[in-house]
């Protein structure tokens, strides 16, 4: 059987953990924050998250080998 293409674009939002979830960055942290509250910006000083259930199976074929 042949080998199966990660999808490049998933390589760089997503990983995969040693448990087996997938761990995404959160969005709006980039740029723009002196236009944000300091509420919006303490909220998001936690940078990573994990993916919802309903989009690990989507993800994990978009990254066959564990990306």
């Amino acid at each position: 059987m042949a080998k199966l293409k990660t999808n490049k674009a998933a390589k760089k939002r997503y990983s995969l953990t040693a448990t087996g979830k997938i761990k995404r960055t959160k969005s709006n942290r980039r740029h723009l924050l002196a236009n944000k509250t300091k509420r919006q910006k303490k909220s998001g000083k936690v940078q990573n998250a994990y993916a919802s259930k309903t989009c690990e199976s989507t993800i994990k074929k978009l990254l066959p080998y564990g990306g």
